[in-house]
């Protein structure tokens, strides 16, 4: 079509007083918004190529460079959108699916803003963490009915396997292919050093990475991608995944452009194939199929690997999660649907699912009313965006939570969700060798534990604050949240009081 009736989403002003020509904008930019004019002789702007990214307006040497949403815009109103009215202009010039990356952006209630924590006052007096052990230490992984100890005061009852976490945060499972080489270097090493672990997502796990394995989850998900033995008895654990937050009931797709040597060879698929996930595993059609996968897991292992499985929060979530328990599986990872991706389609994304803080109330709920919550580890994701959001996940039931955005973004990804492009000017959603060098893993991983040694201080000092000094403590004690501006159903749902109450 030769006529395109979408506009710009973003404009680049650029101050010609303190632009030098320097073409530092023109070289980082991967989408070819900045050229030099030699007629005029001085830098120019495609605003209809620009993402929002970033790069530019960081590097400028000159700070010459502002990206403003651009004021040019559709006859909208309240139905109406300007994203309604662009989206069906992309789909009558392309005739295709819309993709998108990251998590949702609808304008849906984010209930963690509604919740606020407790604090001791006079009669519970609050805890010092600077002056005063605080214990932040979990252990993921199915808990035996009672401990059996003999006349020396020593454990009789044989422990299933734990993974241990220093503090209660992993990072989410991020494929190699959906994310850099450089990314994932930057994750397993701050792993090791933060006494955490990082998940490998689908991908499989580079050979490079394996002597991370004690701080490794690996995944084994519908495409089966560098799945053998090697793989599973490598890693701390083993996630089978089901589903994912920001798509639900889909499956995922590696372009074939994406898929390197060095990917083909951990995906163990031919160089430049496409790598695809189908919807459901073609193994598993009921949670007795699902429980025989996670026993054959176990025996690859010899039993030495705690086996987890992730799905997504839908309606029937806490359902879904009581069978998963009754199979066998040690841990639950639950994705809200605000959970990150590398591409997804944007209806899948912004319409399927339901939010986590929703979800791990329920499944915890469940869980307890059963009698069977000391079997199965919870652990939140889908959204994680700080230290008071880990502690209300916490409360509402989660041992843990995953994070995966969130490191991201402290590895600089600056949220333009152009993931699926392949074109991430920060060298995290990229495989392009000139796009990745721009991620130094080394400053990555230390700006990774910058992040989570501050979240866990944070995370110290609320805990204090409430007169609690063990995290463990505050596992499913919602009387430590109270909610704002909530029905009576949501306060219900989420088994919490209102404030004041």
């Amino acid at each position: 079509m030769s006529l395109s009736y979408l506009t710009p989403e973003f404009k680049v002003l650029r101050d010609y007083d303190k632009c030098i020509n320097c073409k530092v904008c023109m070289r980082q930019c991967s989408f070819e918004v900045h050229s030099y004019d030699e007629h005029l002789d001085k830098m120019i702007s495609n605003d209809m190529n620009c993402v929002n990214c970033q790069r530019c307006v960081v590097l400028c040497p000159t700070q010459a460079l502002t990206v403003i949403k651009h004021p040019q815009t559709f006859k909208e109103h309240a139905n109406w959108t300007y994203d309604a009215i662009r989206d069906i202009y992309r789909q009558a010039e392309t005739g295709g699916v819309l993709l998108s990356s990251m998590g949702n952006d609808r304008p849906y209630p984010v209930y963690w803003d509604k919740m606020v924590i407790n604090a001791s006052q006079v009669t519970n007096p609050s805890i010092d963490p600077l002056r005063e052990p605080m214990e932040l230490r979990v252990y993921i992984g199915r808990k035996p009915d009672k401990i059996e100890i003999d006349e020396n005061l020593n454990v009789k009852t044989k422990m299933p396997p734990q993974l241990k976490l220093e503090t209660p945060i992993m990072f989410s499972a991020m494929s190699y292919g959906s994310i850099s080489y450089n990314a994932h270097a930057a994750l397993a090493r701050a792993a090791e050093e933060l006494g955490i672990l990082y998940n490998t997502g689908e991908g499989g796990l580079h050979k490079d990475f394996r002597k991370y394995g004690k701080n490794t989850i690996v995944q084994v998900a519908s495409g089966r991608f560098g799945v053998d033995r090697e793989y599973l008895n490598t890693a701390a654990a083993i996630e089978i995944k089901i589903g994912q937050g920001a798509k639900p009931g889909i499956g995922g797709h590696l372009p074939g452009e994406k898929v390197s040597e060095d990917i083909s060879a951990t995906r163990m698929i031919p160089p430049g194939s496409d790598a695809i996930s189908p919807a459901p595993h073609h193994d598993i059609y009921s949670i007795e199929d699902l429980a025989q996968l996670i026993y054959s897991l176990k025996e690859a292992t010899d039993y030495q690997k705690p086996v987890g499985v992730k799905i997504a929060a839908v309606n029937n979530v806490a359902a879904i999660a009581s069978g998963i328990a009754r199979a066998g599986a040690d841990y639950i990872a639950i994705d809200g649907f605000r959970g990150g991706t590398g591409a997804a389609p944007k209806r899948i994304r912004d319409n399927v699912g339901i939010p986590i803080e929703f979800a791990i109330a329920a499944v915890d709920a469940r869980l307890r009313s059963e009698g069977i919550r000391h079997t199965i580890s919870l652990v939140a994701a889908g959204s994680i965006r700080n230290s008071a959001d880990i502690v209300k996940a916490i409360a509402l039931g989660a041992d843990a939570v995953y994070i995966a955005t969130a490191a991201l973004i402290a590895l600089g990804c600056h949220m333009c969700q152009k993931c699926h492009t392949g074109k991430c000017n920060w060298g995290i959603a990229t495989q392009d060798p000139n796009l990745v060098k721009r991620l130094n893993p080394e400053i990555g991983y230390k700006r990774l534990v910058n992040l989570v040694q501050a979240w866990s201080h944070e995370i110290k000092e609320m805990l204090g604050g409430m007169g609690i000094n063990d995290i463990e403590s505050l596992k499913g004690n919602r009387l430590m949240l109270r909610g704002i501006g909530m029905t009576q159903k949501e306060l219900d749902i989420l088994g919490i009081l209102a404030a004041g109450e």
